[in-house]
């Protein structure tokens, strides 16, 4: 973390210098030596934090941390008094300097600060010094022997799972082992990939063991490769295992060799023979060249089977065409909990006053195999009558409440997937602690976040959006963070965190004072704390003073309301450092006047509270980067929003009045919204004149536009503005009301060639020209067209080339759709609803080859099953919603020996369902 902290702090220091180097004045000398001095350290720091056991060490990091914070804290405390609220020009450089002199006693505070600082870290440094002397290396990728053992230690350790009885193995053994001895004659490689802990290392061992793989191969190496990746010393072994295996001893030669030629002398040896090498634990591509590089193909059937945690390193060893990558998935709840017994009470059995507490326990483990061998050797040495020994172990789940030390190997295993980023992922994935057990996290909304607390470096020429997303990417790439939820799309919508690790980072992320989770079981927090996470919260606010050096506050969940009057008083400590505010749900109607402070503010989250107006003071936060007000009463934002020149995402779209479902969801924007040229998502925004529709096309980085109340006349002066919107991914277009035609038919016609999602509601002439040569285009949803017969809807989407999901609601007002061959090639969801005048649905044969699931609702005219049917041989779910009575009686009644029975037969999934208090009800057939 300290890594981390570091090059947060060498990224603001550069920007100070680059930025506001006339504002430094004289501290300009000293901030350069800081920044310098951090620098220097920082390479070593990685090597530093790696070393866990060595306290020397672990107290000069916490040094490091603590000046790195304290730099950050007085650094936007100068910005905060500084360099704010000014103007371009002149105006704006006679207003910073009156600024200095009115403030020259702050100045003289901030300068005394920085000299402080100044010193300490050259202290700091020159213990640096001494500790790279006694503990450093050379370069990245050695290491002492002792962490080289250690590391071999944990791979060992990893082998454990055998005291409990493997389950689960025996079929993936038999899947690896068809694949390693099939007849091809030439190298192929089978990659085993998964996150730490679900016991890669122990199949592949089961699969090399086996005696046919040992029959079918002359030479057998087992390599564990892991972070500590020495070339020399893993072909040096490797040598002499292959030695060893013909009791033969290694040429003295080899040792005086240099590595091309130890490469030639291993090719040759294995030139002509049959071998399977593994390689366990590869944890970089080019661990993984370097060695290919070595291994010949003399199209003799020979086999390298890796393990990774790693999808990159998987993907980039299997790139032959016979390659192959089995991907590790958990336990099933069957599978754990038989190991959970066999591990905990040596049997199948869980005795009946221990069931519940021991059912809690292994859902956290979330079929883990280290996990549950982990956590069962701690349950098995406790009193089987004392179950609140077990409560103990549950709510202590993350520490080491049974004192046994136990869960020490599972812990070190995970972390070495942490100690493994790089600096500026380390923070990405510790603020994940933030969140709740098993809460889906947003990706959208943690991308903001991330950027708005500086964790996203800047790079020329990409925005800071695409390169947190390829944070988030390269976290899920490593087996560290799941994806819970994407798009139809392919865009991610929600991830999370396996609890097992979700609770190391938490103890991580508080060991290194970078979060507080604050409940109405913990009610205080540190007084640097920097982020700060309410869950279930309790109106017992702690002292004010402790927010000096608060950076984000998010809520989840709380007991008693969080009010305005509660804000008011926890904002009242002047959290004036503070860059993230999320209040999702807070019981709100007005925004506290102490928000509009927050100069450092960046993101703003208020949606589903009941706030109503934004005030004019939101102009004066013009660091803002994120505003959230879905579901909120607001209906007009005020002129000062357009001072918030940083603004990248806005979302509105208030609760509204509910008379008229075209009105619930926009919001009124000032003319002049074009000037927000950063903005890259913007929904739900009016269109209460033609002018506002013209500003929208200023916006040129939106990747998301929504835009209601949509009138005819705004259309052709829409498609103009479409036409300068070319990054455009997701559109949203709403008419005023339901009579409104849609007039999206004119010869402007624009190019969205990165469109992935198009939802229009709104009746249509036809469907729009351009509409069809959307070639990205995965996601349509038609809502409200009313489009007749002759229009044939079906028929112009049908050739779509990427089309994946498609709904029509009300829609259509054709008696027939019939979905003709090679139509739909891609479509994988589709959904025809309220089309109250189809009648028949026909499908020919090879049309929406792909298709998965059909759900047809209130279509009451509809008296026969979709004939044809039978061809959508992918089809796994059909659905009826609120049909015509016939129908869901014939559904429902269906003879096993009918012809209607034998057409659905072949679908795993056929349910019937009903509206009722709100919610779907029914029954699978």
């Amino acid at each position: 973390m300290a890594e981390s902290v570091a090059g947060l702090l060498i990224n603001q220091l550069s920007t100070l210098l680059s930025q506001e180097i006339t504002l430094l004045g004289g501290l300009k000398s000293d901030v350069e030596f800081i920044k310098d001095e951090v620098e220097s350290m920082k390479a070593f720091l990685r090597e530093a934090e790696a070393k866990e056991d060595n306290s020397q060490l672990q107290v000069w990091l916490k040094q490091v941390r603590e000046v790195a914070y304290d730099t950050e804290d007085v650094l936007d405390d100068f910005t905060f008094r500084f360099a704010r609220g000014y103007k371009d020009g002149f105006c704006g450089k006679a207003g910073k300097i009156y600024n200095s002199i009115k403030n020259l006693k702050a100045r003289h505070q901030i300068s005394l600060e920085i000299k402080d600082i100044k010193a300490r870290v050259g202290e700091i440094s020159a213990r640096h010094q001494r500790y790279q002397s006694l503990y450093g290396t050379q370069e990245r990728g050695f290491s002492s022997s002792r962490q080289a053992n250690a590391d071999f230690d944990i791979r060992a350790q990893s082998l454990f799972i055998e005291e409990a009885r493997l389950v689960g193995i025996d079929k993936p053994k038999a899947e690896l082992i068809s694949k390693i001895l099939d007849d091809h004659s030439q190298l192929k490689v089978v990659s085993v990939m998964g996150m730490g802990g679900l016991g890669k290392t122990t199949l592949v061992k089961k699969v090399y063991d086996d005696a046919a793989v040992k029959k079918q191969f002359q030479s057998h190496a087992w390599i564990t490769v892991s972070q500590n990746f020495q070339f020399r010393d893993i072909i040096k072994n490797l040598i002499q295992q292959l030695y060893n295996e013909i009791r033969r001893p290694v040429p003295p030669e080899v040792e005086s060799m240099n590595d091309i030629m130890l490469s030639e002398f291993v090719r040759d040896f294995l030139q002509e023979k049959r071998y399977i090498l593994v390689l366990d634990d590869v944890w970089s591509i080019d661990a993984w060249e370097a060695i290919k590089c070595v291994l010949p193909d003399c199209n003799i059937t020979s086999r390298v089977v890796l393990t990774t945690r790693i999808a990159d390193v998987a993907s980039a060893s299997c790139l032959g065409s016979l390659d192959f990558i089995y991907k590790m998935e958990p336990l099933s709840d069957k599978e754990s909990w038989t190991l959970f017994c066999h591990r905990t009470f040596q049997s199948n059995d869980c005795p009946p006053n221990l069931e519940e507490v021991a059912k809690k326990v292994l859902k956290k483990c979330e079929g883990l195999p280290l996990a549950i061998v982990a956590i069962g050797g701690v349950l098995a040495l406790k009193d089987k009558e004392k179950t609140d020994e077990w409560e103990m172990i549950l709510h202590g789940f993350g520490g080491e409440v049974d004192g046994s030390g136990k869960l020490d190997r599972i812990k070190r295993v995970l972390l070495l997937s942490y100690n493994d980023l790089p600096h500026y992922l380390k923070s990405c994935l510790l603020y994940l602690s933030i969140y709740p057990e098993d809460y889906p996290i947003d990706v959208d909304d943690i991308l903001l976040k991330w950027i708005a607390l500086g964790f996203v470096e800047e790079k020329e020429g990409i925005i800071s959006t695409d390169i947190a997303m390829s944070y988030m990417k390269e976290l899920i790439n490593r087996s560290l963070v799941q994806v819970k939820s994407t798009g139809d799309d392919g865009t991610l919508d929600a991830c999370g965190l396996h609890d097992f690790l979700r609770e190391i980072i938490v103890s991580k992320s508080k060991e290194q004072d970078f979060t507080t989770v604050a409940t109405r079981y913990y009610t205080r927090w540190p007084e640097k704390v920097r982020h700060l996470a309410i869950h279930n919260f309790t109106d017992n606010p702690q002292e004010s003073s402790s927010l000096k050096c608060l950076r984000s506050v998010v809520i989840f969940g709380y007991e008693d309301p969080l009010t305005t009057t509660f804000l008011s008083k926890f904002l009242r400590g002047d959290p004036k450092l503070l860059k993230v505010l999320d209040l999702l749900g807070a019981e709100l109607d007005s925004i506290p006047k102490q928000v509009f402070k927050l100069f450092h503010l960046k993101h703003l989250n208020l949606a589903r509270t009941g706030v109503k107006i934004i005030p004019k003071s939101i102009g004066k936060l013009q660091n803002l980067e994120a505003i959230n007000l879905v579901g909120t009463n607001v209906t007009e934002l005020p002129v000062e929003i357009l001072n918030l020149r940083k603004l990248r995402s806005l979302l509105l779209g208030g609760v509204g009045d509910y008379s008229n479902e075209y009105a619930i969801w926009g919001c009124k924007c000032p003319l002049g919204i074009g000037k927000l040229i950063c903005l890259e998502t913007l929904y739900n925004i009016e269109a209460d004149s033609d002018k506002i529709v013209m500003e929208v096309g200023k916006l040129t980085q939106l990747r998301g536009l929504g835009i209601t109340k949509l009138r005819r006349e705004d259309g052709k002066e829409l498609l103009s503005s479409l036409l300068r919107l070319t990054n455009l991914q997701h559109l949203v277009i709403s008419c005023i009301n339901e009579d409104e035609i849609l007039d999206l038919q004119h010869s402007v016609s624009p190019k969205l060639g990165f469109l992935t999602l198009l939802f229009l509601k709104g009746r249509l002439e036809r469907v729009p020209q351009w509409v069809t040569s959307l070639h990205s285009l995965r996601i349509l949803w038609l809502a409200n067209s009313r489009l007749r017969e002759d229009e044939n809807v079906i028929g112009s989407l049908r050739h779509l080339p990427n089309l994946v999901s498609l709904g029509l609601y009300v829609a259509y007002e054709g008696e027939t759709i019939c979905f003709k061959v090679g139509g739909f090639r891609k479509l994988q969801r589709l959904q025809l609803m309220q089309l109250t005048r189809l009648k028949w649905v026909r499908v020919e044969e090879e049309s929406m080859p792909s298709l998965r699931s059909l759900r047809l609702g209130a279509c009451k005219l509809m008296q026969e099953l979709p004939s044809g049917i039978q061809n959508l041989t992918k089809l796994e779910h059909l659905g009826f919603y609120e049909m015509s009575y016939e129908l869901m009686h014939k559904v429902q009644n269906l003879d096993k020996q009918s012809e209607d029975y034998q057409t659905i037969s072949h679908i795993p999934e056929v349910f019937i369902g009903h509206w009722i208090d709100g919610r779907w009800e029914g029954t699978f057939l």
